[in-house]
């Protein structure tokens, strides 16, 4: 239960989440099974806070036939309870589907089913999040010389409110990454936003597209859009000679294993770079095989054909894009003899990645009193709680951005239903209910001051 404060001042919650993208989803079904399960003073107390105004996760690349590249089986619960009835499978039974994908014979369902599998999920426990709520800041309560809870600002169409919690979980995912100099606009593309700015060109003819990348999602927009655009010409700009195929071996998969955290967790610094060099390439920059074979397939047909609208521009880089209201023009340089070419195009779309968003940056002072390692990064325990002063005795976890402690999972789906269980374990271990709880009168709701 929160503990209830003198006069005007909020409940102090057991936990506040920061983003409500798929891993605060699985962390607060966690929290409503563990609140299922124990007496109503052993519950925890827990709101997320999300900037969007509805559960969203990689809208802008839900192509229609795109396939999720993790089994179904690792979805938001299954790994940490098998039983749990926000499953994948329990949501294929809701919407009459089960048999049905059961006779497909297929672990990797559609990106956009899975999207669907998220919401509906999400929505079971939306009573646990505000939308349209963006955290800008967080702050200290000091008694005594220690911290003792956390004061949250979360900004909404209402204003500015303040909500106190003794423990946050930060997930707030991924922000899509440009090269340097490079600023999006209405021609220049990051891939995350493909499809809602390709809908900006129904009723034009483009003539050419320039995707930058050699990764799953770059090979997945030079598809699409060759695709889409019958026709258009769709020039691929990538510094290998091809894509390069994805290991989804039984044996390299077993580094997404629980057991694999364990192990990275507690290696050596040389032994874990060791590991991301090794098994970079079942994650990074590879393609499945299968649409590396279905574009070569299409480019050897058109080159038949005499009909080639499938370009692969290789071992070379994008040195230069200049927009104009009427094109871009895009300067292409030969890796290998220097030669640089001009290519004029209706749109350049750069599938360039993603970079981690600074897990620090909402905790104003607070972030002060968080321990970094040799490198100025952030240092993390085995339980994803960052390691911080004697001080602060308020727990601060992470989901995202721990990829130098707890390895290539940090921001994949892969782990994420046994996260969020060792990160509910956390919480439980330390004591996350206030020995003052049970001396106070308790709020069932979130209270919260204006400002």
């Amino acid at each position: 239960m929160p503990q209830v404060l003198p006069g005007d001042a909020s409940p102090v919650l057991d936990l506040i989440g920061i983003g409500f993208g798929p891993s605060n989803v699985a962390m607060a079904i966690a929290l409503s099974e563990h609140n299922a399960s124990v007496g109503r003073q052993e519950a925890v107390t827990a709101h997320f806070f999300e900037q969007q105004p509805r559960f969203g996760w990689h809208r802008g690349m839900l192509i229609d036939d795109a396939t999720m590249q993790v089994s179904f089986l690792k979805d938001l619960v299954t790994l940490r309870n098998p039983a749990s009835e926000f499953s994948f499978l329990c949501y294929l039974k809701s919407k009459g589907r089960l048999i049905d994908f059961i006779n497909h014979k297929n672990l990797f369902p559609l990106r956009v089913e899975f999207h669907d599998y998220f919401e509906w999920a999400a929505a079971k426990v939306g009573d646990m999040v505000s939308y349209g709520h963006e955290v800008v800041g967080v702050a200290p309560v000091v008694r005594d010389g220690a911290v003792e809870y956390l004061e949250v600002t979360v900004r909404s169409g209402e204003g500015l409110v303040v909500h106190r919690a003794r423990n946050l979980v930060i997930g707030t995912g991924l922000r899509p990454l440009m090269p340097e100099g490079v600023e999006r606009g209405d021609r220049v593309w990051h891939n995350s936003e493909l499809l809602a700015k390709v809908e900006g060109l129904e009723g034009n003819s483009p003539s050419r597209f320039i995707v930058v990348g050699a990764g799953q999602s770059a090979a997945e927009n030079v598809a699409y859009l060759h695709r889409r655009f019958p026709q258009a010409e769709v020039c691929a700009v990538f510094s290998r000679y091809g894509y390069s195929p994805a290991d989804d071996s039984s044996f390299a998969n077993r580094i997404f294993d629980p057991e694999a955290v364990d192990e990275y967790f507690a290696a050596p610094e040389n032994v874990k770079r060791r590991l991301m060099d090794y098994h970079g390439n079942t994650n990074y920059s590879v393609v499945d095989i299968d649409l590396i074979d279905d574009l070569y397939r299409q480019m050897y047909q058109e080159k038949v054909l005499g009909t080639e609208r499938l370009r692969f521009l290789n071992v070379s880089r994008l040195v230069d894009v200049k927009e104009t209201q009427a094109l871009v023009r895009a300067t292409v340089k030969s890796l290998v003899t220097g030669e640089e070419t001009a290519l004029d195009a209706d749109v350049v779309v750069f599938a360039t990645g993603y970079s981690p968003v600074e897990p620090l940056g909402l905790l104003g002072e607070v972030a002060d009193r968080c321990l970094r390692d040799d490198e100025g990064r952030v240092r993390v325990e085995r339980d994803y709680r960052i390691a911080t002063d004697p001080g602060l005795r308020c727990g601060i976890y992470l989901q995202g951005g721990t990829e130098h402690t707890h390895g290539i999972t940090s921001s994949l789906l892969s782990n994420t239903a046994i996260r969020v269980g060792e990160i509910l374990d956390s919480l439980l271990d330390r004591g996350v209910k206030a020995a003052s709880d049970e001396a106070r009168p308790v709020a069932d709701e979130i209270g919260s001051t204006a400002r």
